[in-house]
């Protein structure tokens, strides 16, 4: 049984967001329900992350296969999961079927596994493909160069439907320097629309968190992953 102190918590920093959220679309000029706000709920108890929902969260995303699975019967099914974070090709087995969408698809090696175990189930995943906007060493994911040649090879695999694009940029002190990174990704985001590939549909750019979710959207991102503005900082 949660506190009440910890839904008065959830539910003061649920409407600051979404007060913020709210305003960043509108300044975007997009209109409700082209943007969406995904909880990213890593560490957080099920009851909290429910909680979470009856005030309006209807996206989740988890960063980790064997916590997803240890409270994914104890969330509430009205809402849509995503997965998140490093996805190892050992674990796709058990993630494929239980969520919406894989978000984070950093090699052609992930992507043919989950095509895969797609077929294995009878079912298609979808993807976004993952891009390593900043060249970090420390992170995984596509380069900009290489991105085209992968995905002409990643479109022909069966069992999986790329539906976008999504990174994790650099950290940055100003916001002028990260809107720089997502304004590289919009701009691939649109190049790669304008080929009309099969199998390719570039419907979400999943950009942008907690410290710089209204930057991400005012450069064109439809899906923000916020965590720690929510739930309050994580081990």
């Amino acid at each position: 049984m949660m506190e009440k102190s910890s839904i008065s918590f959830l539910e003061t920093n649920y409407n600051d967001i979404k007060s913020r959220f709210d305003a960043a679309v509108k300044k975007s000029g997009r209109k409700d329900g082209e943007v969406i706000l995904l909880a990213a709920t890593k560490t957080v108890a099920p009851e909290i992350i429910n909680e979470a929902i009856k005030l309006g969260i209807t996206h989740i995303g988890e960063n980790r296969v064997q916590e997803f699975l240890s409270k994914n019967d104890e969330v509430t099914k009205n809402v849509t999961r995503h997965f998140i974070g490093h996805l190892q090709t050992n674990k796709v087995k058990d993630i494929v079927g239980k969520v919406s969408m894989i978000e984070s698809v950093h090699s052609l090696k992930l992507a043919r596994e989950i095509g895969k175990c797609s077929e294995k189930i009878g079912t298609v995943t979808d993807v976004l493909i993952e891009i390593n906007i900043g060249g970090e060493e420390s992170k995984s994911g596509f380069s900009p160069d290489e991105i085209d040649a992968a995905i002409d090879e990643m479109s022909a695999i069966r069992g999986i439907r790329i539906r976008g694009l999504m990174c994790i940029p650099p950290i940055c002190e100003k916001s002028e320097q990260v809107k720089e990174y997502f304004n590289r990704m919009r701009k691939l985001f649109v190049d790669i629309g304008l080929k009309k590939r099969d199998n390719v549909t570039m419907e979400f750019l999943s950009m942008g968190m907690s410290s710089d979710f209204e930057d991400a959207i005012e450069c064109g991102s439809n899906l923000v992953r916020v965590g720690t503005a929510l739930f309050g900082k994580r081990n």
